[in-house]
């Protein structure tokens, strides 16, 4: 593609990375520089040409002065990026005798080089107006940010210190999320060329893109603002469609039988999510071709990419809160080797089992555990099943601990790692109950005995009242039916004991009340960037539909109060409409919390009817 940036645009997982030189650059003698206008003195007389000769003969006085005019507005400007190769190449050399000569300038320098990441500003005057917007449309940016990486290289080879200094000036030139997606693609681009050949600042500049990444993907609903976005375009192309039709024909045919396919299918509707989308794929082609060498699998290279990545998670990722994008960059390393996935789950594990951890770092790293082991479709059963033993067995224990004593009751804040858990293993069971029968029905009922889900449920600590109900609801159908548990009676039981509440939110309008009092969000729901989830569905794995026999024992609903904020994106349906707002006393559980929603591959919403 002619506009990407280093002569490559990333595509999915088929981009390939360019390969940077490293050889040394050499001076050019002659009067190349001087050839193409405009022509460029020093104010003290001569030549570039000149004083760098000079240079190279051991007369530095000239150069001594040229050095301090690098101040000069017109010296940083100088048109050296579309000059003739020894042009550049003498350019080049000049930078690398000035920044060794004397490092005050290597600020200046780095700023000047990093300027050039993306594509350069243009002036388009509308009418009496000046507007200043960015040239996407260049066709030299591939040769530009190629000479610019190598510029890079000269005065990091002639400054080892250049990365220190480098970094807060990447930092710096960040663009804003607002600016053209051309202008932040092709600036991700280059922070992540840069990794290549100075692998110091890898972990650092990873750092700064999944930052920026996850500002824009809490920026918006994923659920929500994207499909709101992309009905209202859909809509607009029918009424354009529609307003059209019967004219043109012959042009209209003559596209068909061409085949012309619009691009426009592969965009975002919403102007967020189609940035998003855009760096998303950027991101899965770096990791992808940073861990493949020549099609394969480069172990060392993969361990070192996954430490940086999984330091990222921890330190961005899982702090924030429903995310719904960014995380997929550890679903797809981990997607390599099994031995990575294994490692990432063990990761989360310990950050779940440590009592000094947060709360809420504890209840978030078992999300993830539960939405990895329910979604990853590389994931075999039997690692399934040693992480349900890990699991469970720290829900016994936790049990043993906790449910005799003076703490034996249901409290979210007292308990929350332990209800996190739970949902965990509910959660997980829903997804994979079938493969863990596979096969040998009779061993597979044995193993699922095995985890004695009945001490769990009837437990004082009571998780069934504290999960999120449509886990709950499918949890309790599906263990009756293979009579591993009977949670009615339970569920019965708390919804005796929700009192019902009619509150107004402000202005007398009604409002939902939330019943998720784990603030819980499935990290690893359906990805909905058209582009790069393309990379993320092939080891996705899709919630399977019902049976017939499963869905006429699901058809009638649990009268318990519920809203959308519990429903994960496996039950999606129509909210019931209620005059009021039915609430807990004496407290009622309020959260903004979301869980990503789609309908792709997913059932109707349905409830547990109580048995006869």
């Amino acid at each position: 593609d002619r506009g990407a940036p280093g002569g490559v645009r990333p595509t999915g997982a088929h981009a390939t990375w360019p390969s940077l030189r490293r050889g040394a650059v050499t001076m050019q003698g002659g009067d190349e520089f001087i050839s193409s206008p405009p022509k460029k003195t020093v104010r003290f007389g001569g030549t570039l040409t000149d004083i760098l000769l000079k240079h190279e003969k051991g007369e530095t006085t000239d150069f001594e002065l040229l050095k301090h005019q690098l101040s000069d507005p017109d010296i940083k400007k100088l048109p050296w990026l579309r000059r003739s190769r020894e042009v550049v190449e003498e350019y080049l050399g000049f930078l690398g005798n000035l920044v060794s000569a004397q490092t005050v300038h290597l600020r200046p320098c780095l700023r000047m080089i990093v300027s050039h990441f993306h594509p350069p500003r243009i002036t388009i005057r509308e009418g009496d107006v000046d507007i200043s917007d960015s040239d996407d449309d260049d066709e030299n940016l591939p040769e530009n940010f190629n000479t610019c990486h190598r510029a890079l290289q000269t005065v990091a080879r002639y400054v080892p210190s250049t990365p220190q200094f480098l970094m807060p000036i990447l930092v710096e030139n960040f663009p804003f999320i607002n600016k053209s997606e051309r202008t932040l693609e092709c600036y991700v681009h280059n922070l992540l060329r840069v990794t290549v050949y100075l692998p110091t600042l890898r972990l650092q500049i990873l750092e700064l893109i999944i930052e920026k990444l996850l500002k824009l993907d809490v920026s918006f609903s994923p659920q929500q603002d994207i499909e709101d976005a992309e009905e209202t375009a859909h809509n607009s192309d029918s009424e354009e469609k529609s307003t059209e039709e019967g004219l043109f024909d012959m042009e209209d045919e003559e596209r068909k039988g061409n085949k012309v396919v619009s691009s426009s299918s592969e965009r975002m509707a919403h102007p967020l999510a189609e940035r998003l989308d855009i760096l998303m794929t950027i991101l899965f082609s770096y990791i992808k071709d940073i861990c493949h060498v020549d099609g394969k699998l480069d172990i060392n290279n993969t361990k070192d990419l996954y430490r940086d990545l999984v330091s990222v998670f921890d330190k961005l990722i899982l702090p924030t809160h429903a995310s719904c994008h960014v995380q997929y960059f550890m679903f797809y390393i981990c997607s390599f080797k099994l031995g990575l996935a294994e490692a990432f789950l063990d990761h989360l594990w310990k950050k779940l089992r440590d009592p000094n951890n947060p709360s809420v770092i504890r209840q978030t790293a078992g999300s993830y555990i539960g939405s990895f082991l329910a979604r990853a479709k590389f994931i075999p059963v039997v690692t399934v099943k040693a992480c349900l033993d890990l699991l469970v067995n720290w829900m016994h224990k936790y049990i043993d601990n906790q449910d005799t004593g003076a703490n034996a009751y249901c409290d979210v804040a007292l308990h929350g790692p332990f209800y996190s858990t739970c949902q965990t293993v509910f959660y997980t069971f829903i997804f994979r109950h079938k493969q863990l029968l596979d096969g040998n029905l009779r061993k597979g009922l044995s193993y699922l005995q095995s985890l004695n889900f009945e001490r769990i449920v009837m437990c004082q600590l009571n998780p069934l009242k504290i999960c999120i109900p449509s886990i709950v609801n499918l949890f309790a159908a599906i263990t009756r039916k293979y009579q591993l548990v009977f949670c009615y009676t339970i569920i019965e039981r708390n919804n005796r004991q929700f009192i019902p509440v009619v509150r107004s939110g402000a202005g007398g309008d009604l409002v939902q009340t939330c019943t998720n009092p784990l603030d819980s969000f499935f990290p690893f729901d359906p990805y909905m960037l058209k582009r790069s989830k393309k990379t993320i569905d092939p080891f996705y794995q899709f919630w399977e539909e019902l049976s017939a026999e499963d869905l006429e024992n699901l058809k009638k609903p649990i009268k318990k109060g519920t809203s959308e904020d519990e429903d994960d994106d496996f039950l999606k349906g129509e909210t019931p409409q209620n005059d009021g707002v039915v609430g807990i006393a004496p407290n009622s559980y309020e959260s903004n919390t979301r869980s990503p929603v789609s309908s792709i591959g997913s059932p109707p919403e349905c409830f547990v009817p109580y048995p006869q």
